[in-house]
């Protein structure tokens, strides 16, 4: 649902992990072409690197300074198998990059950042990292891919399931709960596209006493940021009680084709109505990826979205997929057929602004501060 960053390709297309662009432009030379791949991608792959060669951490009591870490997590594959919890089998270390702002050992608040399907990116490990801490903020950015040998899901979402993204999340706020600089009571969690899933569906009430989560331990907040989820069968029925009170900000641009804005606006909405509270920010003219450096605009043909004709919803407190229009059952056998004709579509447009992303920046630190404050 978010593309990584473009490479050069020889007949003059351009690529996005494994997602083809093409666009009116001149072949590259061979060196050129691997000189960008090199900078763009060179400072990705020192962090990997760096995580690779150390221990996981179980616990951040020591006072880690910023850093990159490995710390384990699981991969369930439904949200069933969230909801059950870790039965203790293999894990995985994933990575996480923490930035603490400068200052005295007082306890600060944090959020944690949950990448796309194009996997963890500059924004996430410079831009966001900069804003937050400026504002007295903690930030740990979650490499769900890297560890697990992915590149991206923008054309294949089976190859890490989206549980597995949520549970990586409660992985990371244990594990940032027990630094001495942080504020355990202020830890938020913040997710582009595929990740909004995650900030979204970890306010979940089932999902989140599955977690059996130590002292009453949740996050305080969450932002899905042009967030995927909204449609299909990510989409749960909203009633009272099945979203938490931990307050909701969504922020998304009017000129998004991949996640389209309407359906993102009409579910938060119900959530809101159900006692959760939320608020909605559009940004106008925004595309998809805004918060992304390069200001061009990429087709990504191969690009999994889900049209707004969508009846799917997963009414997770049944066990059952329903028709959201009409509230009747859709029989298990039916599911298929029915997402084909009426849910499946391929390509979409993102586009890097910095003038979007600066604006998003000010009304999420904005959120932040006024929700750690109470």
């Amino acid at each position: 649902m978010s593309c990584v960053h473009p490479t050069m390709t020889s007949t003059g297309s351009l690529t996005k992990g494994d997602s083809s662009m093409r666009i009116l432009v001149q072949p590259v030379p061979v060196p050129i072409r691997r000189l960008l791949v090199l900078t763009m991608t060179g400072a990705l792959s020192v962090f990997a690197m760096l995580a690779a060669a150390q221990s996981p951490v179980t616990d951040f009591s020591a006072g880690q300074p910023s850093g990159t870490y490995r710390f384990v997590s699981w991969t369930p594959k439904t949200i069933g198998e969230l909801i059950k919890g870790n039965p203790g089998a293999d894990g995985v270390n994933v990575t996480g990059h923490l930035f603490l702002p400068a200052g005295s050992d007082a306890k600060v608040p944090a959020v944690i950042l949950i990448h796309g399907s194009g996997g963890i990116y500059k924004a996430m490990l410079e831009f966001w990292p900069r804003q937050f801490n400026a504002a007295g903020i903690a930030v740990l950015s979650v490499d769900s891919f890297g560890p697990r040998g992915v590149q991206g899901t923008a054309e294949d979402q089976s190859l890490v399931p989206f549980a597995a993204d949520t549970a990586d999340a409660f992985a990371a706020l244990q594990l940032l709960a027990t630094h001495p600089r942080i504020d355990a009571s202020r830890i938020a969690v913040m997710g582009f596209s595929r990740g909004g899933i995650t900030a979204f569906r970890s306010n979940l009430e089932r999902v989140v006493a599955g977690q059996k989560l130590p002292g009453g331990l949740r996050f305080a907040a969450h932002i899905p940021v042009y967030s995927g989820g909204c449609l299909g069968l990510f989409r749960t029925t909203v009633r009272p009680g099945v979203y938490g009170k931990a307050p909701m900000l969504w922020v998304h641009g009017d000129a998004d084709d991949y996640t389209p804005v309407g359906a993102c606006r009409e579910y938060a909405e119900q959530i809101g109505k159900a006692g959760t509270p939320v608020q909605f920010v559009t940004i106008a003219g925004a595309r998809h990826k805004f918060d992304e450096d390069d200001p061009r605009r990429f087709f990504v043909a191969a690009a999994q979205r889900v049209l707004e004709t969508c009846p799917l919803e997963f009414d997770l407190e049944a066990g059952v997929v329903i028709d959201r229009f009409t509230g009747q059952r859709i029989p298990g056998d039916q599911i298929g057929a029915v997402s084909k004709k009426l849910c499946s579509a391929t390509g979409a447009n993102v586009e890097g602004n910095t003038g979007h992303r600066a604006k998003a920046a000010e009304v999420i630190v904005g959120f932040l501060k006024t929700t750690f404050a109470r």
